[in-house]
């Protein structure tokens, strides 16, 4: 059980404490309710570029490396299209050092326009680097673009095209960020060694002053079911022929979501996993296989992806794996089988626990969708799925009209 003790100031900053007497270390964990899929769809990547934007100066601190590292710590941060996360990781005596930057940082970016056109290069050239110049590295803009047609998840973190980023004004990045950027839209979370009263005081030092904006409102088209398969065929230079189909799943706030993720462990998750022992060390049609769910906050997708063994086509590869998914569909994992993966879950959430910085990162995400206290609950969810929810669930989104299906083929 973490127990943790949750208080908001009075400009809405939401701060959760977990104490922890058997570090000396402390983390401090900011989330932003800000991600993907708060963009515009002629201004995306916005997120992204905000992530780094934070890290290039703000009122009273021209870099945020140097006084964590004088500190003994650590910091970085991470944007999905739900969520914008910054964490410091320090020894729990300098702890005020990680209250001063994130406050700071919080309360006035330094808004120029040398930092922006700085930071304009560095994510263009990230996204040449990832999306453009990678083998496969422009899968997810063809999965999304096919699977979502309405909604915001249509494009990828990193954004539709370099041109969004490389065109961004400095009052529409001013705009974004007194939008969304504020205590308001934030979440706290303080864990390891130090006490409720430590972290009180110290966030009304820090955070109190800090004026609240006005509360963003979400309205997002909800994506309609999708009645046909999408294919796309994309002929590139890479090093062999894949194969990508997502399937729409259930949201991460779904009681489903606990099915679908165990559905995609028993698919592909280690070597006893139906597609990887079946496609890749039995009958060797596959050179990699893997499965995986998205885990958004809106429903997502579960992803098969694959690269065929030389001499294998596409076409047989797909075929081979629709027939592990027909079996799955018309009998459902085994009990033994089922209790084996929900035995990985249950170590690897317990793993989890043991470490501040993925508990204070836990806590603030599942106080974001609504339940700070799942972290403690999670476990019994995944433990109560039954053969019959993965049946059921499995009949109802490995369906050929639910798939977005991508071939990569090598042009060689």
């Amino acid at each position: 059980m973490i127990k943790f003790e949750k208080f908001t100031l009075d400009n809405g900053l939401r701060v959760l404490v977990h104490e922890d007497d058997s570090t000396p270390m402390v983390a401090v964990n900011v989330v932003y309710d800000v991600g993907a899929r708060d963009e515009s769809p002629e201004k995306t990547g916005f997120a992204h570029l905000f992530e780094h934007l934070m890290f290039s100066g703000s009122e009273n601190i021209p870099d945020f490396d140097q006084p964590i590292q004088l500190a003994g710590g650590e910091n970085n941060a991470f944007t999905n299209n739900d969520l914008t996360n910054f964490y410091d990781l320090l020894p729990a005596e300098n702890i005020e050092t990680a209250f001063w930057l994130e406050s700071d940082r919080m309360k006035m970016l330094k808004f120029d326009q040398k930092n922006l056109e700085i930071q304009q290069k560095v994510v263009i050239e990230e996204f040449k680097e990832t999306c453009l110049n990678q083998p496969y590295g422009d899968a997810w803009h063809f999965i999304a673009d096919m699977a979502y047609k309405v909604h915001p998840y249509r494009w990828p973190t990193i954004g539709k095209i370099p041109k969004h980023v490389e065109d961004a004004t400095l009052e529409e990045v001013k705009e974004f960020f007194f939008n969304y950027y504020r205590p308001n839209n934030a979440i706290l979370v303080v864990a390891g060694k130090t006490t409720v009263a430590e972290v009180k005081a110290l966030s009304q030092k820090w955070f109190g002053d800090i004026p609240q904006g006005t509360t963003p409102k979400r309205t997002l088209e909800m994506e309609p079911r999708q009645e046909v398969i999408q294919k796309r065929i994309n002929p590139a230079k890479v090093p062999s022929d894949a194969l990508y189909m997502a399937f729409h799943c259930p949201a991460r706030i779904d009681k489903n979501y606990y099915a679908a993720d165990l559905t995609s462990d028993i698919l592909c998750n280690g070597s006893s996993s139906r597609l990887y022992r079946k496609l890749y060390k039995e009958q060797r049609l596959f050179s990699s296989i893997d499965a995986f769910i998205t885990g958004n906050i809106d429903p997502g997708l579960l992803i098969i992806e694959g690269r065929p063994m030389p001499g294998v086509s596409l076409e047989k590869a797909e075929a081979a794996i629709w027939k592990e998914l027909d079996l799955l569909k018309k009998e459902g994992p085994t009990e033994l089988e089922l209790q084996k993966y929900k035995n990985k879950i249950e170590s690897l959430l317990i793993f989890s626990e043991s470490n501040i910085l993925n508990k204070a990162i836990n806590l603030a995400y599942f106080e974001l969708i609504g339940d700070a206290d799942l972290i403690n609950t999670e476990k019994t969810k995944y433990l109560e799925v039954t053969r019959a929810d993965i049946l059921r669930l499995s009949n109802e989104i490995f369906t050929e009209e639910n798939c977005s299906e991508l071939y990569y083929k090598a042009d060689v």
